[in-house]
Order: C-alpha cells, then structure tokens, then sequence
C-alpha cells in the first residue's frame, strides 16, 4: 500500500470459532464475514492467550502474554504506563475512534490516551448482559435455566442494547469519518452469555436440527466435574442444550448482520479500498461441550481458546487460508507494520505479513496459552454476582481447580501442563475436540517431554521486558546534610 490503511478492528466477545460458517460449521448463518473470509485470508489454528476477557484483551493490545506483566485477573487492567496498540497508532498519527464502552480492559485514564473518541453516540436503553437484581426466583425459567445463563426471546424488539449502541456510533462515526488514516475499534458483547436475542433471530435455527454438545471426555482436568457438580448441570437434557446453542447461533448471526452494516458504513465512506479489516474473538465458549456451559479460567478445551481470526484489506491475499500456528498477539506486530508503524516496545507477536504472502513461510512451531492462578491468589479471585456466584464460591472454596495451566499447541498435538493436577495430551489428527487424554501412555513419552521442555523455554523466554528507557547508574542522591552540619557546629580544633 502506498498510504497507511485504515483499521477497521471489529471483535465479538466469547465466539468460538466453529460457530461461523467460514470455519466449517453447517448450521450457522453468517453471510458477512463468510464474505470477508472470501475476500481476505481465515487462520484454522489461530489461538487466544488466555481463556477469559479481559487478560485476553490485554494480551493481544500489548504483544506481551498473560504472565509477562502480571495480565492474568479481570481487575488488573492496562495502565497508563504500558503500551497498547489503540495508543501506539494514536501516538503514530493515527485518528482512533473507540466505538461503544467496555469497562474491561483499560485502567482509570488509558481510554482518554488510547482514542480519540469513545463511548455512544446514541446510549443502549437497556443492559446487555440481563444480570443485576435478579435471582434464581425471578429468572425466566428458574435454576437450571439461570446455570445455563439462559433467558432466550428478547420480548421488545425496540431495545437497543450495548452492541446495538455500539454499531450505531459506528456508523455515525463513519457517515462523516475523521481524516485518514483511521482506526475504528469496535468491541462487542455479543455472543457472550446470556443467551438472549431478539427476532427474527431467536427462530432462526431448528432446533431439532441441531446437532447434539460434545460429550464428556475421559481423565477430565478436575474443575469439569466440579463444575456440572456445583451448577447441577446434569439436570439439563439434550433439548435444553439445543435450545441454548440455537439461541447462541442467533446471536453469533446477529452479531454478523452487526459486522455487516459497519462494512457497509465502510463502503460508504469511499474508503474501502484503504481499509484493513482484523475479525477476531477474546476467547471461545463451552455451549454443552463436555456438559459445561459459558468458561472456565484455566480451560484449555479448543472450543475456548480456538480464535476465528479472518484477516482482510487491500493488497492482502483473498480467498485464502493459512493453517500454520498463531497467536492472538501476533495481531498487533501485523498492525503495525501495514500502518508502517514501529513498536515502541519489546513484545512477543510476530507478523503475519510474510505467512499472508507466503503460504509456506515458517510463523510458529506453537501456540500457547496459559490461564488459572496460584492457591496463593484466591483471596484475590473475584466474587461474581447470581448467576456466577456458584462459580465464584467454587473457585474460593477449592481454589486448586482453578489452578495455574499452560497449553501448548502444534499442529499434531495438545499438551497442557497443570500446577495441581496430572497433565493432559491430546493427538489433534485423531481427537480435534480433545477429549482422550493419552498422557502417561509409554509410546507418547518423548512428545510429552518435548511439549513439557517448550513451554519451559517459553516461560523463561517470555518472562518480562527490559523496557527501552533506561535510568543512569549511580545517580546523584540528595542526602540529609550531616549532624554537625544541622546543629551549626563547626569541627573540633
């Protein structure tokens, strides 16, 4: 490209990636970014750093992993201090519009540092998520349907929720866009829990046509049963799930028809053949898998952590794929180097410029990510309203279920190591869904040995940043002045 691109960064919040008809999956409708799909280039073995929102976010914005800087809870956010890309590009000349409001990933003041302009031009009328006062005795449908974080038809179609808000700033934002080049970043909700859509598509799925959850796997990590346990997640029939997952799938095609009006705004503004445009998810979501539902902090189960990352601008492959490792935080190195723009600080991302043009080049031998917390931090772990409070108490109460975990990924495996329990090996040929735990087995010892020595490198490698300023040794110091000094007493003759 000549000029620097425009950005268009559009992220969905707990979208698996094989709830999108670009990656593979029959059921789903989601005719927009199958589009983009078409027109750029989707990665098959993309993957998050972390399994929970905001340590996600926070990782890929950085290029840092979870550890590096201590990113792992939802209450350390980015400071003022730490680098983001939003600032780096805003710093670099870039205009950035940040569309909506999320609370969930940038301290007290980095907003106002990162943006130009955030929040809605036009406010939601009603919360998206449904949570608050509410309790299991006025939850639509009772307890079990609240432990499935499900409420199903959004009765007034006039309600503009956060994402509704979201998209609409968008397109104002874009009906008169600031002067190029531009960023326009647009996180929304949807399709994180609860369940809930409004028509046409809350009936847009049959849900006798749907396809039953992934079942239970053997040598489970031990938060799974603990978790259908303490939610009573074995009350919930095969129905009960489809009907969630339908509902999800509304809210997956709703999200897209959201995608499609701000592409749509895009072309109106004449700007499309200088626009970029990055498609990915913070992380994925249980949906019945494994008879669990919503997440889990230290889950490592691909339909949590497999990203539907779709890569598309001008100048850039169309129509293509790329099955090579990747990372979430290789998104701000790429970034960065389209806008011509060079990162301020050490990070770990890698570009995925050369894999875009080159389908043989060499990017990753693996994909990590990492997740849980030490016994030690659980005085620190959060304490969720209804309907998370069982979840929340769980954690509190057995914290070693939530204990720290690292996966490591290549395209023939999945190792995952865990703090407090046995590991986990998975042969991802023969078990994409991970459910055989083949660890201990003597055939599979020297892979085992090798996963384990790779993130025992990557830890040591990743571990923290030397940052680019330095301080003078043996600076000058104002010391107190001596006694005899003080007192105005002169030395002894």
């Amino acid at each position: 490209m000549e000029s620097r691109p425009n950005f268009v960064v559009f992220i969905p919040d707990q979208l698996r990636a094989d709830a999108l008809g670009a990656f593979g999956n029959p059921h789903v409708r989601t005719p927009n970014l199958d589009a983009l799909a078409g027109r750029g280039t989707r990665f098959t073995n993309a993957f998050v750093q972390h399994p929970v929102c905001s340590p996600s976010r926070a990782s890929f914005l950085t290029g840092w992993y979870p550890h590096t800087a201590g990113h792992r809870s939802l209450t350390h956010l980015l400071q003022p201090h730490e680098p983001n890309l939003l600032r780096i590009l805003k710093d670099a000349g870039y205009h950035v519009t940040f569309a909506g409001r999320r609370g969930d990933t940038f301290a007290p003041g980095v907003t106002e540092l990162s943006a130009h302009e955030y929040g809605f031009t036009e406010p939601p009328t009603a919360r998206m998520r449904g949570l608050g006062k509410i309790d299991a005795t006025t939850w639509p449908g009772g307890d079990v349907w609240a432990r499935l974080f499900y409420t199903g038809k959004v009765a007034d179609p006039n309600e503009i929720d956060l994402d509704e808000a979201t998209i609409r700033t968008a397109e104002h934002r874009l009906a008169s866009p600031p002067p190029e080049p531009w960023v326009l970043f647009v996180p929304i909700f949807a399709p994180h829990c609860p369940f809930r859509v409004p028509e046409p598509w809350f009936s847009m799925y049959d849900r006798d046509s749907l396809p039953d959850p992934v079942p239970r796997g053997d040598r489970e990590p031990r938060y799974a049963p603990a978790v259908r346990d303490r939610n009573g997640l074995d009350r919930v029939t095969p129905p009960m799930w489809r009907e969630v997952i339908a509902t999800y799938y509304g809210m997956v095609s709703r999200m897209d028809h959201h995608l499609g009006r701000v592409l749509e705004a895009v072309d109106r503004t004449g700007q499309a053949d200088r626009t970029v445009t990055m498609f990915f998810a913070d992380h994925g979501e249980y949906l019945g898998d494994f008879g669990l539902i919503e997440k889990w902090p230290s889950a490592m189960h691909p339909c949590i952590t497999r990203d539907p990352l779709v890569v598309a601008g001008p100048g850039l492959p169309q129509g293509e794929v790329r099955d090579g490792m990747v990372e979430l935080i290789d998104v701000l190195p790429t970034v960065l180097e389209l806008a011509g723009v060079p990162a301020p600080h050490r990070h770990f991302g890698r570009s995925l410029l050369p894999m875009l043009h080159d389908p043989d080049a060499e990017h990753r031998e693996y994909a990590f990510t990492e997740g849980g917390f030490t016994v030690e931090e659980a005085p620190r772990f959060e304490q969720a309203p209804f309907p998370y409070d069982l979840k929340s108490a769980l954690q509190r109460e057995q914290p070693e279920l939530v204990g720290k975990a690292v996966a490591a990924r290549n395209r023939e495996w999945t190792y995952v190591w865990r703090q407090y329990e046995p590991p986990e090996l998975y042969d991802r040929a023969t078990d994409p869904d991970e459910r055989h735990n083949v660890s201990g087995r003597p055939e599979h010892a020297a892979v085992e040995q090798r996963m384990n020595q790779a993130i025992l490198s990557w830890m040591v490698d990743t571990a923290d940043t030397i940052p680019n300023a330095t301080d003078p040794r043996m600076p000058s110091v104002d010391l107190p002045a001596p006694p005899q000094a003080r007192s105005g007493l002169g030395s002894v003759s």
